[in-house]
């Protein structure tokens, strides 16, 4: 057996399981090794009820008490006990598993563990798992059990038997890393950490094998910034593009004054459009600082010198808006450049047009998601793309422009502050431009950290926010254990809103399983007004410009990490109203409290960022989720800042140049994992 030996022939593995492995993509046993853990159950010790926290999983042992309940439909049973110890008692839900009810019916002493939170009844422990009699608990306590990404049909329990047998059967691979630059880092043997992850023997054991592969994740992405910088320094400028002096006329006729920094970065924008290079820039800025339109200058720089810029957009949604800002910017200035919008969801025919304006030239700038790149989408003279930090450019994606003509000038637009030195890393086949400069008439966020016990007092106070006509977003995390509790989590939570908030009030709830349509609607009526409340979870981060909404509440703000919260927080705060932003937490820990003051005493992102940089550290693996600026298997890089500039100063080091390790990461470089 090997790394491409077909998972078919392992035991177990049939025709059918194949091809759930194969949904995952996971084909081979190399694929599966690669396909690392997302979390680990941590048995730890039972608590006393009175001592669970909400938010948190936890284990709990007492006698069932009273009688077993099952109630709802069909549809979506629910089994219902209260555990009794000394302390107190706790009300325990599962859902669509009635059949509990026979064996929990004898009664005794249980121990559950599971996701602990707060209904209008108190604390409950949904779906927990279930150890009876208490002592198989006994043969888990102090283990770490991997907790794999599943579809629909696969078990966990699946995975694991596979990865173990894969493991157990395969040879060990050689160590490439040269000794000397492993042991200077610190780091594991490579066939101690493959193992080490997926079957931690404890935290140290994880935190070794992690910090090997997050190493080597690092280094090959590296690898490929030097393979795009490379690459951008051959790419040659054909576009002759120069100052138009309708750009400038435009500027001079906007609302108002663009700050110092915009001016700079317009400037350097311009500048890099004349060289002999194509231009490969990162404008990083906060949310509010004006990026939008600086790339709307671009864009109209590039239609009136004769060619054509693209603009893409992370959702349809946000498309659509930035589409019709455009051309409404554009119609009262009186400028005749024809906009254009491409979105996956357009009927066929509305499709075909927009092809056929994009291929004759008709189409000056357009407007879209990754329909944007699509086959079909020709264009006639791309001169210009200007895309989303969730639509970084990786090789492939610039092959396909470079094969709609010649290679065009790359804008990525970063509304993710994070500090210059990590940026110059992370960015290395970018130059970088920073907007670090509000528009004067902006109004800070006021913010607020306060426990549950302030949440009567928030839904009041949204009441009042939307009495004058204001619109609320409320933030529940999204829970890994379970995809259906991740949808019961909001879709329940915005239920018993509704009732607390009465009918005068829409409330809307939105999560990762509805599918594109259903959010993009969703995310439409918010936009409209026509819903005054969404629950929602963090797939609201990037997507929708609604300057109406005032409130942001977050709820379990100790579960994200300080960029996230502040990435979340952008949603409000564009408009003329005075916006403003909860974070609750459940937690009591000091730490968790002075963390969460650096939101409350600041609105500068990049001075969150630098702090997130400091306060982040192994620990916080387990419970906080990762930043998700980048799309790394396992690193996250305000977590792993350390071993990302120890990855950058290894590939560029003399030890390593020429070394097969090297060598096998250049070899890899265009197919890295992460989104580039």
């Amino acid at each position: 057996m090997n790394k491409l030996t077909p998972v078919h022939e392992l035991k177990g593995i049939g025709e059918k399981t194949e091809k759930l492995f194969l949904k995952l993509g996971i084909c081979t046993v190399g694929d599966l090794l690669g396909y690392y853990p997302r979390g680990y159950d941590i048995y730890e010790e039972a608590v006393p009820v009175s001592e669970l926290e909400e938010g948190k999983v936890q284990t709990v042992t007492g006698a069932i008490f009273g009688r077993v309940q099952v109630s709802g439909n069909r549809a979506m049973q629910v089994t219902t006990i209260h555990v009794k110890d000394i302390t107190g008692t706790l009300k325990v839900v599962w859902f669509r598993m009635p059949f509990l009810r026979t064996t929990l019916a004898k009664g005794g002493v249980i121990t559950l563990r599971g996701l602990v939170s707060r209904k209008k009844s108190g604390l409950v422990m949904e779906h927990p798992e279930m150890f009876y009699p208490s002592a198989r608990y006994e043969e888990k306590l102090h283990t770490m059990q991997p907790v794999y990404p599943l579809t629909g049909g696969l078990s966990n329990n699946t995975v694991m038997k596979a990865v173990r047998q894969a493991l157990d059967e395969m040879p060990l691979e050689r160590e490439l890393l040269p000794e000397g630059l492993r042991l200077r880092c610190h780091l594991a043997e490579y066939n101690y950490a493959v193992r080490g992850i997926h079957f931690p023997e404890d935290k140290e054991v994880y935190f070794q094998a992690r910090n090997r592969l997050v190493f080597e994740e690092f280094a090959q992405f590296i690898c490929s910034l030097r393979a795009l910088r490379e690459e951008k320094d051959r790419a040659r400028n054909h576009f002759g593009i120069r100052p138009a002096p309708g750009v400038d006329a435009f500027i001079r006729a906007l609302p108002y004054e663009l700050t110092g920094a915009q001016k700079k970065v317009w400037e350097e924008i311009l500048g890099d459009m004349q060289k002999d290079v194509s231009m490969s820039r990162l404008v990083q800025g906060d949310v509010g600082s004006g990026k939008t339109v600086i790339a709307l200058l671009a864009l109209l720089t590039a239609a009136l010198n004769g060619f054509q810029g693209a603009l893409m957009a992370p959702t349809e949604v946000l498309a659509k808006q930035h589409y019709e800002s455009v051309t409404a910017m554009l119609a009262r200035h009186g400028i005749p450049v024809r906009t254009e919008l491409l979105t996956g969801s357009m009927t066929a025919k509305e499709k075909r047009d927009v092809y056929s304006r994009m291929e004759d030239g008709t189409a000056q700038i357009i407007i879209g998601t990754h329909a944007l790149i699509q086959e079909k989408a020709v264009y006639r003279n791309l001169a210009l793309v200007v895309t989303d930090e969730q639509h970084r450019f990786g090789v492939k994606q610039r092959e396909k422009l470079a094969g709609k003509g010649e290679m065009p000038h790359v804008l990525v637009m970063s509304a993710t502050p994070i500090p210059r030195t990590l940026a110059i890393i992370l960015y290395g086949d970018l130059d970088i431009s920073v907007i670090d400069e509000l528009p004067a008439n902006r109004l800070p966020i006021k913010n607020c950290v306060v426990d549950t016990s302030y949440r009567p007092t928030a839904y009041r106070f949204i009441e009042k926010q939307v009495a004058q006509g204001r619109q609320c977003y409320i933030i529940c995390p999204m829970v890994e254990e379970s995809e259906h509790l991740e949808v019961e989590n909001v879709t329940d939570y915005a239920a018993m809103l509704q009732e607390e908030l009465g009918g005068d009030i829409c409330v809307a709830c939105l999560h990762g399983k509805m599918k594109q349509e259903q959010k993009d609607g969703i995310m439409e009526q918010f936009g409209s007004g026509q819903i005054q409340v969404l629950v929602s979870t963090t797939v609201i981060e990037v997507g929708i410009n609604v300057p109406n909404a005032t409130v942001m509440m977050v709820e379990n703000a100790e579960r994200f990490g300080l960029a996230q919260l502040h990435q979340l927080r952008g949603r409000v705060g564009r408009g003329e109203h005075q916006s403003y932003c909860i974070f609750m937490t459940g937690s009591h820990d000091q730490e968790t409290k002075e963390r969460l003051d650096i939101l409350n005493k600041s609105n500068d992102g990049f001075k969150i960022a630098a702090e997130d940089l400091k306060l982040r550290g192994p620990g916080d693996l387990f419970g906080i989720r990762q930043s998700g600026l980048m799309n790394f298997r396992l690193g996250d890089v305000f977590q792993d800042a350390k071993l990302l500039k120890m990855a950058s100063e290894a590939v560029a080091s003399p030890e390593a140049a020429g070394s097969e390790w090297l060598k096998k990461l250049e070899a890899h470089a265009g197919t890295a994992s992460v989104i580039l």
